[in-house]
């Protein structure tokens, strides 16, 4: 594919190419009214695919004791100008369904049918605050077809060298772990 042949909307997560750190914040239960979060860093390789079609990353982090290694796989599909998102890390060695959506605006919005412990649940992943070395994804999940959200995991992302972010910050990234 030449760089003038790749459609719009296939360049959406082109930011996010190259070397990360995250700040990880994570809800300690979902689903059942909690508050309490943990929190933990991680570091993040991204790197782009079938000629700007996609990119592939690489998270590790040490999160409840173990050592966590996932992959994110993203697919832009011309067609529909969507995303397919699928996560799969070495503590479930399971691919999780896609969510699909598209940015508008600056903003992703990306949505999957999947379980939480037996009970269905609509996820979503939204992608925010993007800047060239800053970024903020967060998971949610609905027990109501979308009227309500629990977030329950987040992410700051800071471009590794980027020393101009000096704080984590509350902000609302990774998967279904």
């Amino acid at each position: 594919m030449t760089e003038s042949s790749i459609p719009p909307g296939a360049r959406d997560f082109d930011f996010l190419i190259g070397e990360w750190r995250i700040h990880n914040r994570r809800l300690t239960e979902r689903l059942v009214g909690a508050d309490t979060w943990e929190t933990f860093d991680a570091t993040l390789s991204v790197r782009s695919i079938l000629g700007g079609l996609g990119n592939v990353d690489e998270f590790k982090a040490d999160w409840n004791g173990k050592r966590v290694e996932a992959l994110t796989l993203r697919i832009f599909n011309p067609h529909t100008e969507e995303w397919s998102l699928y996560w799969v890390d070495n503590l479930t060695a399971v691919v999780q369904p896609a969510v699909v959506g598209r940015f508008r605006d600056g903003r992703g919005e990306f949505f999957a049918r999947d379980f939480h412990k037996g009970i269905p649940v609509l996820v979503r992943f939204i992608w925010k605050d993007i800047t060239g070395n800053s970024a903020t994804w967060e998971q949610a999940f609905s027990m109501d077809e979308g009227q309500t959200w629990e977030t329950n995991w987040t992410m700051e992302f800071t471009r590794a060298g980027d020393e101009t972010r000096q704080s984590h910050g509350t902000g609302s990234e990774g998967r279904r772990t």
